[in-house]
């Protein structure tokens, strides 16, 4: 036992970054509802924990192994969805020019990026809250927004991680018992 995963958990790790990567896109760019995401990480993680498993056909062998399979496939999927969360929010913090719809009171004259965000908190009467966090100019904004962004993302790769634990946890318990499956021959009837 050299490996740290079976190669079907390693398979589920690339299952575990496209469902990762397809939660992302729908719910912060297509549908910007980050809630759902924070929601559907320990989902995904307590899935592909399972999938892992599954997908190496762990009927037998040790425990660590089970745990070991759920934890790098859910890693591989909390990776990507911190790195693609914090990849979003660069883009919309660092391109946002102050454009606003003139039903909102038209653009706001601010410098692209930090400066444009950091009215827009101001704009929504949350002045005195940043103000009390000790944010009182761009720069500061920009520490503070991106320490509660690391935050947010470190929080949700910790929920998808133990999603995983969880998942490997419920196949070990439940888990078929005996040999392996036999596979179907080319030719066999």
């Amino acid at each position: 036992m050299r490996r740290i995963a079976d190669r079907g958990a390693v398979m589920a790790g690339w299952v575990g970054l496209g469902m990762a990567v397809t939660v992302g896109v729908s719910f912060l760019l297509v549908i910007p509802i980050e809630p759902i995401v924070w929601l559907l990480a320990p989902l995904s993680g307590l899935m592909i924990g399972y999938y892992a498993n599954q997908r190496s056909d762990r009927r037998a062998g040790p425990w660590r192994r089970i745990i070991s399979n759920g934890l790098y496939a859910g890693a591989v999927t909390a990776v990507t969805f911190a790195i693609f969360l914090l990849a979003v929010k660069a883009l919309f913090f660092y391109a946002d020019s102050g454009y606003r719809n003139a039903s909102q009171g038209g653009s706001i004259t601010c410098s692209t990026g930090a400066d444009c965000v950091y009215r827009r908190y101001l704009d929504t009467d949350r002045g005195s809250e940043l103000a009390a966090a000790g944010v009182t100019d761009a720069a500061s904004f920009t520490r503070f927004y991106w320490n509660q962004q690391f935050q947010t993302a470190g929080l949700m790769l910790l929920l998808c991680v133990a999603g995983s634990l969880v998942g490997a946890v419920m196949y070990g318990a439940t888990r078929p018992r005996g040999t392996p499956s036999a596979r179907i021959q080319p030719g066999a009837t």
